[in-house]
């Protein structure tokens, strides 16, 4: 997004940095012409934060995904150049672009998902206190979506799920869809399709909804599928597993949870299927697009396939029990890796590249920077 739009504007990014590895991305994104303020999270800082917000209103995710820095950096641009437009982007920094000095100037955010909804569905399946603090967010979240929608010339959101659902509570807002895309050129399959029974989860694993999702298929579907498969081998990748995640390792089982990695492409075409078993989920699921590029089948929960453009589904099984989803995997690693690429390349990922999805950005930019000028 921030490519694209760099082709017609000049661009500030300020953007919180969690970790070292956040941060080594500052260098490359400034030599494409982009200024870029790292605004560092204080992670011990925002967690003495919680039991406070705990007893008033609000939205943990705003106390969360703060930092201090961010505010000096906002004043020293505003102060410096005449911005047009702010895009914010998620609903968690959309909380920096309503208040000054940002507040008065023409406003589009992208939502991406209506994250509150999520956190309402955690909160239905989560033991006590997580299902109670999940709901509280859900409630809290819902209100300040209601708030922005309100104030920005436009909300975007990456599918007409979303859009709909934003619509149920925002009278007379506008909200724009423009859906994630995928690069193709990254994301392609490796010269031989490998031949191993091995599986792969791909996300951040200290994500709720993804760590659900592996700890269900760990508990109700994998033993099934070792049973009938017993060289089966299962891939966690992602960063900042959770200790219960950890703990799934085991050589005996045939998992292996690898925590950061330079590449998730490299895991990927290690793979025979991806498995996207979420509980909870909003949006566009990019795991699985990403592992259709890279020429593995996937199998989805009903809740995945409801967000997916439906360019991409010719390359998925959807199951919505442990033992359909335990039936799909196994059916699909009895295949040849011949048909399982066939399989992926039924799906015509072309029209989902970034450069194709990106394209009604600018304008909607401009709308913005025109509709308040008239207001004006």
């Amino acid at each position: 997004m921030l490519q694209a739009i760099r082709q017609y504007a000049e661009v500030d990014l300020v953007s919180l940095v969690h970790d070292d590895e956040e941060a080594s991305h500052v260098e490359g994104l400034s030599a494409s012409g982009i200024r870029v303020w790292p605004a560092r999270v204080s992670r011990m800082r925002n967690v003495a934060r919680v039991p406070g917000v705990l007893l008033r209103r609000g939205a943990l995710t705003h106390a969360l995904l703060n930092s201090a820095a961010v505010h000096p950096a906002l004043t020293r641009i505003t102060a410096a150049t005449r911005l047009d437009v702010v895009l914010a982007y998620c609903s968690g920094v959309a909380q920096f672009a309503l208040q000054p000095p940002l507040s008065d100037l023409p406003l589009v955010i992208d939502l991406v998902d209506v994250d509150s909804e999520k956190w309402k569905a955690l909160g239905r399946t989560a033991r006590f206190p997580r299902s109670w603090v999940y709901r509280r967010e859900g409630k809290y979240l819902a209100r300040f979506e209601q708030m922005a929608c309100r104030e920005a010339a436009t909300t975007l959101v990456v599918n007409e799920r979303e859009r709909e659902q934003l619509l149920t509570r925002v009278n007379g807002a506008r909200i724009e869809v423009v859906e994630n895309g995928i690069d193709l050129g990254s994301f392609s399959p490796a010269a031989v399709p490998s031949s191993e029974p091995t599986c792969v989860f791909c996300g951040v694993m200290n994500y709720a909804p993804n760590e659900e999702a592996v700890l269900w298929l760990v508990r109700f579907v994998w033993a099934e599928v070792r049973r009938r498969v017993p060289a089966a081998k299962l891939l966690i990748v992602g960063a900042h597993p959770s200790n219960q995640i950890r703990g799934l390792a085991s050589a005996a089982d045939g998992i292996e949870v690898t925590g950061t990695v330079p590449d998730v492409r490299t895991y990927l075409h290690r793979a025979a299927i991806s498995v996207a078993p979420l509980q909870t989920a909003r949006g566009i699921q990019n795991k699985v697009l990403e592992a259709i590029a890279c020429g593995l089948p996937c199998i989805i929960t009903p809740v995945v396939e409801a967000g997916l453009p439906r360019e991409a589904l010719d390359a998925c099984r959807v199951a919505d029990s442990p033992t359909q989803f335990a039936a799909e995997m196994i059916d699909l690693l009895g295949y040849g890796p011949a048909r399982r690429r066939d399989i992926a390349a039924s799906a015509n990922l072309r029209s989902l590249t970034w450069e194709h999805r990106l394209v009604p950005l600018r304008r909607l930019l401009e709308d913005a920077v025109r509709a308040t000028a008239k207001q004006t």
